[in-house]
C-alpha cells in the first residue's frame, strides 16, 4: 500500500534544477535539435538547420542555450563548430515526452506509435520504436 517514500525524497535544490531542464527543453526547436543529434555523431549549426527547418542564426541561439546546460558540447574543424550530445539523459527526457504524447493521442482512440511493432519481431522487453525505455534503476 506504502509507496516506496525513498522516491520522494529527491532534495529540493533538484527538483528545481529539474523544473528549469524541462523548461529549457520545452522549445520545439530544441527538441527537434536534441533529436537530430541522438542518431549523428555530429553536425554543424548549419546542418542542424537544415534538419530543423530553421535559419543557422536562430539555431545556433538555441545551441548556446543546450551547451550553457552542458545538454551538447562542441569541437571546432576549421572554421565549422560541430556540435554533439554531452550524454544521453535530455535525450531520453524528450523521447519519454514525447512517448506521454502519445498517449495523449491515444485517449482519442488511436493507439501510440510506441505501442506499435516496427517490424515483424516482436519488440525486446523495455524497448519501442523510441528506443531502450530507462528505468530509475537504470542510472
Amino acid at each position: 500500500m506504502h509507496a516506496d517514500k525513498k522516491a520522494h525524497d529527491v532534495p529540493s535544490e533538484f527538483v528545481d534544477l529539474a523544473a528549469e531542464v524541462l523548461a529549457l527543453l520545452s522549445d520545439p526547436t530544441r527538441i527537434r535539435v536534441i533529436l537530430s543529434l541522438q542518431s549523428t555523431d555530429e553536425l554543424s549549426v548549419g546542418e542542424l538547420a537544415e534538419r530543423v527547418g530553421k535559419n543557422p542564426s536562430g539555431v545556433s541561439q538555441h545551441l548556446a542555450r543546450l551547451r550553457m546546460a552542458r545538454m551538447v558540447t562542441t569541437r571546432q574543424d576549421g572554421t565549422k563548430v560541430l556540435y554533439k550530445l554531452a550524454d544521453e539523459h535530455a535525450l531520453g527526457v524528450i523521447l519519454e515526452a514525447v512517448r506521454q504524447a502519445e498517449h495523449s493521442v491515444a485517449a482519442t482512440g488511436q493507439t501510440p506509435l510506441h505501442h506499435t511493432v516496427v517490424n515483424d519481431d516482436a519488440p525486446q522487453r523495455g524497448t519501442d520504436r523510441l528506443g531502450p525505455r530507462r528505468r530509475s534503476s537504470d542510472a
